[in-house]
Parts: structure tokens; C-alpha cells; sequence
């Protein structure tokens, strides 16, 4: 299934118009199903619905059980796939397969909802529900300096080719200390963009996101603060601002924070240790 679909619009220019070939995002339901339980007596539930732009699907629905909390290792799935396929896409359901000793807590994941590709799939609404999960606040072992804050968008603007093609679309990205691109995801709703970016890493090469700062292309909510402290990445960049919940959560978790970063500079808006400013 493409991310990006044709269309065919009247553009206005010096107030004459004109038929013209355009592009948009695609925006498509996906349904997380969750096949848990013990051998003898496996059982199916949906997970959540959320509206995303096809593609990498497997990474998302990963990622987002990663920010849940629900997996921590590779062990903890069997299998990821479409429960329907063809030779033209890959169908909108795709069904994960917990090892039996993974018990979903219905409790707290009996959020089954149908949400916006705006939102995505958020998280917990309150800092009180991190906490009841004995998250432990980051380590100090990333720094970076400050001068490469600033070259991390155009460094990371080739990646984004549907965002090039529509001009409607988001993307995460992680980078290494230097400011090395290492993997970017777009997709319609940015909290999903994020979702495959950490579902990708996870897949390719495990857990531990320690050692990769995140750059996100839009403004930082508290839940993407909150799915970045779940994988462990312990700095976040953004072209936007930071809501107060998010500074707040960041805070909580030692996560440093960089908004409005752009080409004459960026604001820390916590932990600053982690970046160096003496050669800016």
C-alpha cells in the first residue's frame, strides 16, 4: 500500500486557475490484534485501531507495545504479520503473537479505541501512570555538543520524501551523538512516526535506545516524551515547542529537552548537562 496517493486539483495562481497533478498522504485504519496467552488456551483481542499512513506497520504496532510497557525483548513476540494480504497491499489488521509467558494487564491496556492520526496511539494521560510502572529516570551517558543541534533538520530533510512529495506528514528520526542520521520514519500522526522509528530500532538491533538522541519535525507532546522514556532515549530534539505536561515528564524522567531548534540556535527547556555549549 503506498504512503502517498494521486490527485488531481484546481491550483490558483495570480488568481488564475489551473488543472493540476497533486499528492496527498494516505490515511488508512490499522488494527493491533494481540494473540496471547498459554499453548493450550490461546486467545485474540484488539489492542487499539489508530490511523496511520501505510507502511512499516509491523515497526508501529511494535513500538507501540514497547511504549506500553506490554514487551521489553525480542523473546517476548513470536510473530508480527497482516492477517490479510494480496499482490497489490498488505491488509489493515495485523496480528502479534505474545510468547506465553507475556500476560497482557487488561487493566490497563482496556483502551480499545478508534483514534485520530493526529493523536495516534497516546499513552498514559497522567505522570502517575509511569510511575506505576517503576520506570527509573535516565542515565547521564549521552552528551553531545551544541553546534550540531542546529544541522540535525537539514541533515534529516532527505529522508523525508513523502513529507516532499505532500507537504502533510511527520516524521521521527534518531541520531548518534555526532549528529550521524541513523533511521526516519514519517507517517500521518506523529506519535506513530515515533512509534516506528523505535519499533524499527528495536527489531534491527534490540532494546536499548541509550545511546540515540530523537528529532522529532513537529512540537513536543507529553506523550511523546512519555514514548521516548519508555525506549530509554535519553534527549529529544524538535523544530516545535514542548506543552508544560511534557517539560513536567521530562523532568520526572531526566530527559533533556530541546525545542524551537533552528538555524541561529534551539532552547533547553531540561537537563542541559547533556548538551555541551562551550564550543557553540
Amino acid at each position: 500500500m503506498p504512503s502517498v496517493a494521486p490527485v488531481t486539483i484546481q491550483r490558483i495562481r495570480a488568481a488564475v486557475p489551473s488543472e493540476q497533478p497533486d499528492l496527498l498522504a494516505v490515511e488508512e485504519p490499522l488494527e493491533i490484534r494481540l494473540g496471547y496467552g498459554p499453548v493450550a488456551d490461546r486467545q485474540q483481542r484488539t489492542l487499539a485501531v489508530t490511523m496511520r499512513t501505510p507502511g512499516h506497520d509491523p515497526e508501529l504496532a511494535l513500538g507501540y507495545l514497547l511504549a506500553e510497557g506490554l514487551i521489553r525483548h525480542r523473546s517476548d513476540v513470536l510473530s508480527c504479520r497482516h492477517c490479510v494480504q494480496d499482490a497489490h497491499k498488505d491488509g489493515n489488521i495485523l496480528r502479534i503473537e505474545l510468547a506465553p509467558t507475556v500476560a497482557p494487564d487488561w487493566a490497563t491496556l482496556d483502551r480499545f479505541s478508534y483514534v485520530s492520526a493526529s493523536c495516534g496511539l497516546c499513552g498514559k494521560s497522567t505522570i502517575d501512570g509511569i510511575r506505576q510502572r517503576g520506570v527509573e529516570p535516565l542515565g547521564a551517558g549521552f552528551a553531545m555538543v551544541a553546534s550540531v543541534i542546529p544541522t540535525l533538520s537539514e541533515k534529516i530533510r532527505p529522508f523525508q520524501t513523502a513529507f516532499r512529495h505532500t507537504g502533510g506528514i511527520h516524521a521521527s528520526a534518531l541520531f548518534t551523538p555526532d549528529g550521524t542520521v541513523v533511521r526516519v520514519r514519517e507517517d500521518i500522526g506523529r506519535h506513530n512516526a515515533l512509534d516506528k522509528v523505535i519499533g524499527a530500532t528495536w527489531l534491527e538491533e534490540g532494546g536499548d535506545l541509550s545511546a540515540y538522541g530523537l528529532f522529532l519535525s513537529g512540537r513536543i507532546s507529553f506523550e511523546l516524551v512519555q514514548k521516548a522514556w519508555m525506549a530509554g532515549i535519553p534527549l529529544i530534539v524538535a523544530v516545535g515547542a514542548p506543552s508544560s505536561l511534557a517539560v513536567e515528564l521530562a523532568r520526572e524522567a531526566n530527559l533533556t529537552l530541546v525545542g524551537f531548534a533552528r538555524n541561529d540556535g534551539f532552547n533547553i527547556y531540561t537537563s542541559p548537562e547533556r548538551v555541551h555549549t562551550d564550543t557553540f
